[in-house]
């Protein structure tokens, strides 16, 4: 796999699993035509009680309907209203039975719980699912960003680019073709610092991953992959 197919392999492929699990686990079930009784969620059997309607509808690119659905089949999964890091990690566990998806379904979730509080509620989830659905493509790529920037602090490392690589050959297994090489993380990280890391001081910027990401026709076409997905 070349390297832009590799520079957002996190994003365009395990995201795009990561919605397929959520549809297996009835979370995205597909949008009811008739609308729902209740004007706003129902809150009464969740520990975690999410925004209403209109706050969510305003923070997100979902209808109201959307919402409610999406609600439904998250509560139903999730009756506490928050999903935490080991239920994330048996979840994909089972569709890479072959490998360790451990620290990549780790380096996901972290993407997804923005106020870094240790658990998923169903606002975390649904924001980040409209930036990666329905968001423009700055924002998508802002989400890939943070992704890759582990420790948040404005910047990606070489160190941080390789962990991720690693659990993403690390998920997939050992058992694939043709074989990788122990060194095949580290020589997408290099590719991926030579073309995106501008001015050579050995991080890479927001605005350097910006810049380059969207002259990339490839980059961009896969930002497509996530459209009309519900």
């Amino acid at each position: 796999m070349g390297i832009q197919g590799m520079e957002l392999c996190a994003m365009a492929v395990v995201v795009l699993l990561f919605i397929a699990v959520l549809k297996q686990f009835g979370i995205l079930e597909p949008m009811s035509m008739e609308d729902s009784s209740d004007s706003e969620l129902e809150l009464s059997t969740v520990r975690h009680q999410p925004e209403g309607l209109d706050q969510l509808q305003a923070l997100t690119k979902f209808t109201k309907k959307e919402l409610q659905s999406l609600y439904r089949g998250f509560k139903n999964e999730c009756p506490t209203g928050l999903v935490d890091e080991e239920t994330f990690k048996v979840i994909y566990s089972q569709f890479f039975p072959q490998g360790d998806a451990s620290t990549y379904a780790h380096f996901l979730f972290n993407a997804f719980d923005a106020d870094g509080n240790g658990a998923i509620h169903f606002e975390d989830f649904v924001v980040g699912l409209s930036i990666l659905l329905r968001g423009t493509v700055h924002e998508k790529l802002k989400w890939a960003f943070n992704l890759y920037d582990i420790n948040k602090d404005g910047y990606i490392t070489k160190e941080e680019m390789l962990a991720i690589m690693k659990s993403i050959y690390d998920m997939m297994g050992r058992h694939t073709y043709p074989i990788l090489r122990e060194d095949a993380p580290l020589e997408h990280v290099e590719r991926f610092f030579q073309k995106m890391d501008k001015n050579q001081d050995g991080v890479v910027t927001i605005d350097e991953f910006l810049e380059t990401c969207q002259k990339d026709e490839n980059i961009m076409s896969s930002m497509q992959l996530f459209e009309n997905v519900i």
